[in-house]
């Protein structure tokens, strides 16, 4: 089953006052790069992310963005700055005594100076924070393994429809490369004829042993062999349980070789012409196959 390297996934969880929501990007790349957009309070649970997608993915750039809500961190807390509460008492207490107030110190008059109570945020349990992440970032893994599955069934369907198409076109490159010797002889004869005008008779002898040099330098039989064990090693490798993007890329590179050949061997404008098709089918699968993992 192979799998493609762009889809859109996403992974969230929560516990107590905690809930993390995780976007994923992913796309083609020829090794795994895992790129995350965090919160600063999430930033140290950065290889922990990755590590998890690292078990799911082997290959593909993936863009993953994190957003961290607190329930906790919502609400309001206060902390009392004793110390100088206590201080500033002291001295508007001593200030009443020398300038003989009799009136005591109030609270309020304490209140009155700055950041006696100040605000406070709650600090966020890392144990519980780093649960919810991993429970988080292994959803999101997950879901994009699905996704890529679900992406991989398109593409083995288009890549088995133009496989087939490569199949049935190779009986016709095989029909046409008989032509050739039979092809050649005639242009031979058309040419030797053309150089004798003495009318002198063309050495039948000679005449094969010209005709079996260039239809052995011309015969694509070897070529079409190894493009038919292609097809049918491309077919085994997508049946494959887990996903080859490299093999695939490595046999087209090989198809892209045989049909090189066959062009170069070619001796008739329409053989050249179906190679022509052939190649641009294979380029067609040669763009499905990078994005395939």
């Amino acid at each position: 089953m192979i799998k493609s390297m762009t889809a859109f996934a996403t992974g969230a969880a929560a516990e107590a006052d905690l809930s993390i929501d995780m976007t994923v990007r992913s796309y083609n790349s020829r090794y795994l790069d895992v790129n995350i957009h965090l919160p600063e309070m999430c930033q140290p649970f950065e290889d922990q992310i990755k590590k998890i997608m690292g078990q799911h993915h082997t290959r593909g750039r993936i863009e993953i963005r994190l957003t961290l809500t607190d329930k906790a961190q919502d609400q309001d807390f206060f902390e009392v700055d004793t110390p100088r509460a206590q201080g500033y008492f002291r001295a508007l207490d001593a200030l009443g005594k020398d300038l003989g107030i009799a009136d005591p110190v109030s609270l309020d008059m304490v209140l009155g100076a700055k950041q006696i109570i100040l605000a406070a945020k709650k600090q966020v349990d890392t144990d519980l924070l780093a649960r919810v992440i991993e429970q988080a970032a292994e959803a999101a893994a997950k879901d994009l393994d699905f996704m890529r599955r679900q992406e991989g069934k398109n593409l083995y369907q288009d890549l088995f429809a133009r496989l087939d198409d490569i199949d049935g076109r190779m009986e016709q490159v095989g029909q046409l490369a008989k032509r050739i010797p039979g092809a050649y002889r005639v242009r031979l004869e058309e040419r030797l004829a053309a150089l004798t005008n003495d009318g002198d008779p063309i050495d039948p002898i000679r005449l094969a042993q010209e005709v079996a040099v260039l239809a052995d330098k011309s015969d694509v039989s070897e070529e079409i062999v190894r493009i038919y064990s292609h097809i049918k090693q491309f077919r085994d490798i997508m049946d494959e349980p887990h996903s080859h993007g490299r093999k695939l890329n490595f046999l087209v590179q090989e198809f892209n070789r045989e049909f090189n050949t066959i062009g170069s061997k070619s001796g008739s404008t329409e053989l050249s012409h179906l190679v022509v098709d052939l190649k641009s089918e294979l380029e067609k699968i040669r763009e499905q196959v990078q994005n395939i993992e």
